[in-house]
């Protein structure tokens, strides 16, 4: 068995198996009922509470970001490939029903995602830095108490891997890709490089290293610089992604409703749709609906909460609404413009999908030349794709030194930056597939203590909600 087999079952069997699927839903499920659909009665006055504040002048003391760079840069970290690439994979393998899990996924989890916010807030710390740090790890530390320490251990060492994963290695992969395909279609090609049974193109290792370099500059800038970037990079790339897949899909407005019906029917009956060959049964198209949902909105995962801890809000609810609207907006609007563009350019017969095989952001690309031209195209998606996945990278950044200084000494945080930018080089040259598997595998791990954490410290969540909106 090869490491990229052991990889695909870890991902798939273990980490992404039965159990946790039902536990992710199950949780958010369990969280809507007990706050009365907090998401849903209100969305309104989360959206209003935080993108309608966007102008607003908030300042924000030494150690601690303003409200809305704590939510950009968790956002950051969320719209990132997982919003293309990711997508685009779990459409592929599983068919267009995994939109539809994507969908469930994030309706429930954008209350889980608030749970994890108003917790991390409500038992936050600061560190020798004086800085304010917080997550599952404190609120599992300061909620449940010493003798569960080792639950927020676990989960750190968990995200500290992640952050290799989903944080690095499919993010700089996924720029690398696009940055290749870009020139290709400008007709710049380059000879490629194998080194240790890999084979990749120097386009690839120039694309690693020039990253590595802008990451280690970032890193080094601590939570100030990462809190100024995401605040400017966030908005500008969800703007022009979405406009461009608003254009693409009026475009082909006669396409839209053969593609929700695919997606509704692909569901639950996923051969009636790509066929029996591509062998997706319900369970894979949940499966990779719900991990690549997750994967791209982190509801659940815990990562989240480790940014919006910084905030210099004070109240934990008033930023957990901000935790909802960023669930909303990565997978109810970003998400589903891929899905659209996906689904759509291939019923016109502008790409063809090859269900039950993997795919990358190229597609995406390919798709909406069919209105902007190849070119245009190209260029649009790999612009979204890097600045997508740079603010990801950076994001992670924070979130591996976060759960490296929970178990280690904050003297030593270097050896982890260090490593961190040497990883942005080997995510340039991994196979998209391995690089996919091993992120996806680490979410999975990494969620498990932080929902046993929230249902044990869930009390708290709706003591606070209730005392918040009773005062409203």
């Amino acid at each position: 068995m090869s490491f990229g087999d052991i990889v695909k079952f870890l991902d798939e069997q273990v980490a992404w198996g039965p159990v946790i699927l039902v536990l992710l839903v199950g949780v958010g499920l369990y969280f809507s009922i007990r706050t009365r659909f907090v998401q849903f009665r209100k969305l309104g006055y989360a959206l209003k509470n935080t993108v309608g504040k966007v102008f607003k002048k908030t300042r924000a003391e030494k150690g601690e970001l303003t409200p809305w760079q704590s939510m950009t840069t968790a956002l950051a970290a969320t719209v990132g490939t997982g919003s293309i690439v990711g997508v685009t994979g779990a459409v592929a393998i599983g068919g267009p029903g995994a939109i539809f899990w994507m969908w469930v996924s994030a309706l429930v989890g954008m209350v889980t995602k608030y749970a994890e916010v108003v917790l991390a807030v409500h038992y936050r710390e600061r560190n020798e830095k004086g800085e304010r740090v917080g997550g599952p790890m404190y609120y599992i530390k300061n909620g449940l108490g010493p003798k569960w320490k080792w639950l927020a251990v676990i989960f750190c060492l968990f995200g500290i891997l992640a952050s290799f994963g989903i944080g690095n290695a499919t993010q700089v992969n996924s720029i690398a890709s696009s940055v290749e395909g870009s020139l290709s279609a400008f007709g710049v090609t380059s000879d490629n490089i194998t080194f240790l049974g890999s084979t990749f193109s120097v386009i690839r290792l120039i694309t690693g290293i020039v990253l590595a370099v802008i990451i280690a500059l970032v890193v080094i800038g601590g939570l100030k610089a990462i809190g100024k970037i995401t605040e400017m990079m966030v908005p500008f790339m969800s703007i022009v992604y979405i406009l461009a897949g608003v254009v693409f899909v009026v475009f082909n407005y006669s396409q839209v409703g053969k593609a929700f019906g695919m997606i509704f029917e692909g569901a639950f009956n996923p051969s009636s749709v790509i066929g029996g060959a591509a062998g997706a049964t319900i369970l894979t198209v949940m499966q990779k609906g719900i991990s690549r949902g997750c994967f791209s909105n982190e509801a659940g995962l815990g990562s989240a909460p480790i940014a919006h801890a910084s905030t210099s809000e004070t109240n934990p609810v008033k930023q957990g609404m901000y935790g909802i609207f960023e669930v909303f907006i990565t997978s109810m609007i970003i998400c589903t413009i891929t899905g659209l563009v996906l689904l759509c350019g291939h019923n016109a017969g502008n790409i063809t999908i090859g269900w039950g095989s993997g795919a990358d952001g190229v597609l995406v690309a390919e798709s909406m030349g069919s209105v902007f031209g190849e070119r245009l195209s190209m260029l649009v998606v790999s612009i979204c794709l890097i600045l997508f996945s740079l603010s990801t990278i950076i994001s992670w950044s924070l979130y591996g030194t976060r759960c490296f200084e929970f178990i280690a000494n904050s003297k030593v945080i270097f050896i982890y930056k260090i490593i961190f930018v040497l990883f942005v080089v080997v995510g340039a040259t991994l196979r998209l597939d391995v690089a996919w598997s091993m992120a996806s595998a680490f979410n999975g791990f990494m969620a498990i203590p932080n929902l046993v954490a929230i249902l044990l410290l869930s009390p708290v969540v709706f003591r606070l909600t209730k005392e918040y909106f009773d005062r409203k």
